[in-house]
């Protein structure tokens, strides 16, 4: 069954990227792997997929282990829950190896900085990380706010502000934004806030002189849409292993 979703999926993403003429391989699909067994796991790397995604860091990291002992080559591992700032060390290393390619949840400065600290602190390489942002003002989504951003310059400045900051940091290297659109029955409803969100990425980079080639929008019920709007990264979890 996995296999087969997963085929779907790629189809699905395929047939969306020819909608508006982009390359199928400008879109990387992130299995969404929370609370799945290491078994579903390595069903969806015989079918294909290669990045995995994970929301909780004393979940994802005992995984990631067991499953490199098996597979240690050509997987990408992404963080894409929240991260509190006690589980940061574990973010950055894990039994001394670094184990995560990509942070999507960076969601406020503070984590950005501890995780600019605790990289710079090993000596690591540097780590690529994704910044959240908050472009549809729903009060229970997380982070930098930016509803509204182009309609009043002072938001749209405040912003601006925040991502030179965060460009900033040693140690880590902003590699594009990300976002998560308001639950809705309609896939439709989710276009608005990926068109926010790629905007702002092209405002921001005008403005700054800087690349972030990374958007990371889109989820099981609007990956579609999203990729229309300029997903470069998805991530689809119930879709490839069903209901948790």
């Amino acid at each position: 069954m996995i296999a087969e979703n997963i085929a779907r999926i790629q189809t699905n993403i395929a047939q969306a990227c020819d909608k508006v003429s982009r390359p199928r391989d400008s879109v990387t699909l992130v299995a969404a792997c929370k609370t799945q067994p290491v078994s579903a796991i390595i069903e969806a790397v015989t079918a294909g997929v290669r990045h995995f995604g994970e929301n909780r860091v004393e979940e994802a990291n005992p995984k990631i282990v067991e499953i490199s002992a098996t597979i240690p080559d050509g997987l990408t591992w992404h963080m894409i829950g929240h991260i509190q700032s006690r589980k940061a060390k574990e973010v950055v290393a894990y039994q001394g190896q670094r184990r995560f390619g990509l942070i999507h949840g960076v969601d406020d400065i503070d984590l950005a900085a501890r995780l600019s600290r605790l990289v710079t602190e090993r000596g690591d390489s540097v780590l690529p990380i994704l910044i959240q942002v908050n472009v549809s003002g729903e009060t229970t989504k997380s982070g930098l706010e930016a509803a509204g951003w182009a309609e009043h310059a002072t938001i749209a400045q405040h912003i601006t502000g925040q991502i030179k900051a965060l460009a900033a940091l040693p140690g880590v290297s902003v590699r594009g934004l990300m976002t998560m659109a308001p639950i809705s029955s309609e896939m439709e409803d989710s276009r608005t806030v990926f068109r926010s969100l790629r905007l702002l990425r092209d405002h921001l980079q005008d403005a700054l002189g800087i690349a972030l080639p990374e958007l990371s929008m889109g989820m099981t019920d609007d990956y579609p849409i999203a990729i229309e709007e300029g997903a470069t990264l998805v991530r689809v979890g119930r879709a490839i292993f069903g209901e948790r």
